[in-house]
C-alpha cells in the first residue's frame, strides 16, 4: 500500500536536511514541498510505502535541525489529495 509523508519545519535549510535524512532512512520519494508565510515554514512531501513513509518520517523528526511545525502520514491518500500533490509538483517544476 502507498503512502504519503508530510513534514513541515521552519525554514530551507532545515527542509533541506529533513528530505535528505527521510530518504536516506527509507526507500521514499521526494515529491515536492510548498513554502508558506514567506518561507517561513515549509512542507515536504514524501511517497512509498506505509512503513518506509513512517520511518522517513521519524528519522526527520529525530534529525530535525529546527522546530518542525508538524508532521504526517497517510496511508492510501484519496486520489483528490494526490491531485493536489501533483499540482504543488507541475508548480515548482521538480523533475524526478
Amino acid at each position: 500500500m502507498q503512502a504519503i509523508g508530510l513534514f513541515e519545519i521552519r525554514g530551507n535549510v532545515p527542509a533541506v536536511v529533513a528530505v535528505d535524512a527521510m530518504c536516506k532512512a527509507a526507500n521514499v520519494k521526494f515529491l515536492t514541498w510548498e513554502q508558506k508565510l514567506g518561507g517561513w515554514l515549509v512542507t515536504i512531501v514524501i511517497q512509498g510505502e506505509v512503513s518506509a513513509v513512517q520511518a522517513a518520517i521519524e528519522a526527520a523528526n529525530r534529525t530535525a535541525i529546527n522546530k518542525v511545525a508538524a508532521s504526517a502520514v497517510i496511508a492510501n491518500p484519496h486520489p483528490e489529495v494526490m491531485h493536489q500533490i501533483e499540482i504543488s509538483k507541475d508548480r515548482h517544476k521538480f523533475n524526478f
